[in-house]
């Protein structure tokens, strides 16, 4: 397994810890809507104050162009403080002197947020200058946002070129989980990729042909693959321009002897909307003003099948339109086989992506998996095969990781 320092190879006691955490979480009205991403990080802020460090947290929250008050992190601090259950208090800047003031002011254990890194375009340029005023902040650099860890910003990626760098709780706990799901996993490996688009997931699917035993195809991309086939969708959402790439696909999985299940049989309706009419039919008999909006109960089956015979199941998009009735059952149904399969110590299970977390939790099965990263395109970049910046940078090299592997077990 390769190996990153984590906080086990650390005393914080007395250090300023620069701490990039992931708190850029949704809202609406000035209220959060959901509160996952600052429970994840809570364990690291945590045990680094407990440790009598001082918690100096780095985070972007949205897209500024600029300071913009609506984006501030005072709020989101705010929440955090609650979930804490530890006074969070927040510098009006990131860097220069309201910041050193704040930082300087600190005592052992003391929990500070940083603002929005991204108020400074020099955030997302990982401009030099920008790095250094960061890391004049702090004595070492605790990376704990996989969820940004694609992305070569100053406070992701840069502080890990000037300052030692650790994983935090989170990341270390999302590195274990990726290397059991795709990088040593026991075998046989399933993948389960759904979504609306093959356009959007190509590489994720190119990489995993290669490394997977089964990959199962199912959602709106699912039917650009029947396409290919010769199969009539009606009106279901495909990519029909892609039918070649999607025969290329399918013959390079079966080069790499990757066993593809597409859907059998589907739930069609002539509408999409809740409590459509709907009925299941075989595949080839979809009608041509019907659009396949689910997959179909002999699907499901085999996809259950599936998973009964594999050690690894790595799962990435819904098998159909969830988010409606009644073409959630697929995706339930299915989710709900992982989950018992999972709880009996028979299957490793790790789903991701934006929409994935979504569909388990409507499933009621996330907390059932083994490991559901909270990491939309960091997630999907680490399926595709791409190494990711705020990762490799904390990747112990040469001399170093053997003393390491030696002296610590890190992961």
């Amino acid at each position: 397994m390769k190996l990153f320092r984590t906080l086990d190879d650390v005393d914080v006691k007395g250090k300023r810890v620069l701490l990039r955490v992931d708190l850029n979480v949704p809202m609406e009205n000035g209220r959060i809507t959901d509160g996952t991403r600052l429970e994840r990080v809570a364990p690291t802020i945590t045990e680094i104050s407990d440790k009598g460090g001082k918690a100096i947290l780095l985070a972007h929250f949205g897209r500024p162009k600029g300071r913009d008050a609506k984006d501030s992190l005072k709020p989101v601090a705010a929440e955090l403080s609650r979930i804490l259950k530890k006074p969070v208090a927040v510098a009006d800047d990131c860097i220069g002197e309201a910041a050193e003031k704040a930082v300087a002011a600190m005592k052992d254990g003391d929990i500070l947020c940083l603002e929005n890194t991204r108020f400074h375009k020099a955030e997302e340029n990982n401009d030099p200058a920008f790095v250094a005023a960061l890391a004049k902040l702090g004595d070492i650099w605790v990376n704990d946002a996989f969820s940004a860890a694609h992305r070569a910003h100053a406070s992701t990626e840069g502080l890990g070129h000037v300052l030692t760098a650790y994983a935090g709780r989170t990341m270390e706990a999302e590195l274990v989980a990726l290397a059991k799901a795709l990088e040593a996993p026991q075998r046989p490996v399933a993948a389960i990729v759904g979504g609306s688009k093959v356009s959007s997931k190509l590489d994720l699917l190119g990489n995993l042909v290669a490394k997977v035993d089964v990959l199962i195809i199912g959602g709106g991309m699912a039917n650009t693959f029947l396409a290919a086939q010769g199969r009539v969708v009606g009106m279901s959402l495909c990519e029909r321009g892609l039918a070649a790439t999607a025969q290329h696909i399918l013959a390079a999985a079966k080069a790499q002897r990757c066993e593809v299940v597409l859907p059998v049989d589907a739930v069609v309706a002539k509408a999409f909307k809740a409590g459509a009419p709907a009925r299941a039919v075989p595949i080839d008999a979809v009608g041509p003003d019907e659009m396949i909006l689910d997959i179909g109960p002999r699907t499901v089956e085999h996809v259950i099948s599936v998973l009964a015979r594999v050690k690894t199941l790595v799962w990435n998009g819904p098998l159909g339109a969830f988010e409606v009735e009644p073409f959630d059952i697929g995706t339930d149904e299915v989710a709900e086989a992982a989950a018992q399969l999972t709880a009996a110590g028979k299957l490793v299970s790790v789903g991701g992506g934006g929409d994935t977390v979504a569909a388990l939790n409507v499933a009621g099965v996330t907390e059932r998996f083994t490991y559901v990263s909270t990491a939309g395109g960091a997630f999907l970049e680490w399926m595709e095969g791409k190494a990711l910046p705020g990762v490799e940078v904390l990747r112990i090299k040469g001399p170093a990781a053997a003393r390491l592997a030696a002296s610590s077990g890190a992961i």
